[in-house]
């Protein structure tokens, strides 16, 4: 047995766990990218291929369950190493996988902050930052609204959409920046210091790309103009990456979405909208649609003012998008659960027709 020091080289990769023993023939290693003919990974002094062992690649496993950038594994000694084993996350930040079929995606893994990038532009959409709110919450990460190109706005302008955000989700932390100049980038260094992980997620051209070159010093990342008339970009970046910062901090960068789909398993009650749930619980009766009941809280609220009414329909919208998701899983999973009491049936069946072999 080998002992590893997390305060020795692998603090560079963002471990920040006590000193791990490792039997021979095996190290630890964090997964910085992953593409269709396998992974990268990096132990802290050098970056190398690793192939995943191949129980991750059966057609039934859970996506959530094989290895994803920001991953701390366990590498087997090979020729191409091999992914042996993932760490326990500290922190799991996932969506639902586009198109119809309900699978879950791993976004990053082990990341303290995730920076929700949004342009002061045509991308500007508060509704928007309210879906990444609530599948950052649960994730174990804290959120932070990151504005970017702050040089293309008028200061009256920039101040009315602050103003409308700091409304839409009171109480998150709003940076503005021009993610061109290092010295407007400054205040997001104090996330990304020795042992810290971050992540960015945003609408393709909100300047993911042009952050991350600006925090690393060099133009690593392809960047691109946006579209005049909307504002959208185009994927510069084709594969969420792990890069190390001069820093000393790790950052994460991810691909634009297009579509923010929830997996039914999140809970709005901690989302940002705490006063919603909380009004709901001064309702009359405890089964208030907070429609015409009399002694209703929510209906007051809005009545009154004290509640914003461009709020209170997110809410309801998040509300059965979340539900309807929720229903297709349960759906799911009766139905995973049905298959394998039938598989188990059939084995038993064979095996009292024909014996073991």
């Amino acid at each position: 047995m080998h002992t590893i020091d997390e305060h020795a080289h692998l603090t560079a990769i963002g471990w920040r766990g006590d000193a791990i023993d490792m039997p021979p023939g095996r190290r630890l290693a964090r997964v910085i990218a992953q593409h269709r003919n396998g992974y990268r990974v990096h132990d802290g002094e050098a970056e190398f291929a690793a192939q995943p062992a191949p129980r991750f690649l059966r057609r039934d496993v859970d996506p959530v369950e094989r290895p994803a950038v920001g991953d701390f594994v366990v590498l087997a000694a090979a020729a191409t190493p091999t992914i042996e084993e993932i760490l326990p996350r500290r922190s799991l930040l996932e969506r639902a996988a586009a198109g119809e079929r309900h699978r879950r995606q791993v976004i990053a893994a082990n990341v303290d902050t995730v920076f929700v990038l949004m342009g002061l532009d045509g991308d500007f959409n508060p509704r928007r930052i309210e879906r990444y709110l609530v599948l950052i919450e649960g994730s174990g990460a804290r959120a932070m609204i990151v504005l970017t190109k702050l040089d293309k706005v008028e200061n009256a302008a920039f101040s009315a959409m602050c103003a409308e955000l700091e409304t839409a989700v009171p109480g998150v932390e709003i940076q503005a920046l021009n993610a061109k100049d290092a010295v407007s980038v400054a205040p997001l260094l104090k996330y990304l210091q020795p042992g810290d992980t971050a992540v960015l997620v945003g609408s393709s051209g909100a300047g993911k790309s042009t952050l991350t070159n600006t925090l690393l010093g060099v133009e690593r990342h392809a960047t691109a103009a946006v579209r005049g008339h909307d504002s959208r970009g185009r994927h510069t970046t084709t594969h969420r990456a792990l890069v190390q910062l001069p820093s000393g901090g790790c950052l994460i960068d991810t691909p634009g979405m297009r579509e923010i789909k929830f997996t039914g398993a999140e809970q709005l009650d901690a989302a940002n909208f705490a006063d919603i749930e909380t009004l709901a619980l001064e309702c009359r009766f405890g089964d208030c649609v907070h429609v015409s009941e009399p002694g209703c809280a929510v209906r007051a609220a809005l009545e009154s003012g004290e509640l914003d009414p461009t709020r209170w329909q997110a809410w309801l919208k998040l509300r059965d998008e979340i539900a309807a998701a929720s229903d297709v899983l349960e759906a799911q999973l009766k139905r995973k659960s049905a298959a394998r009491v039938a598989n188990k049936a059939l084995g038993k069946r064979l095996t009292e027709k024909y014996g073991r072999s």
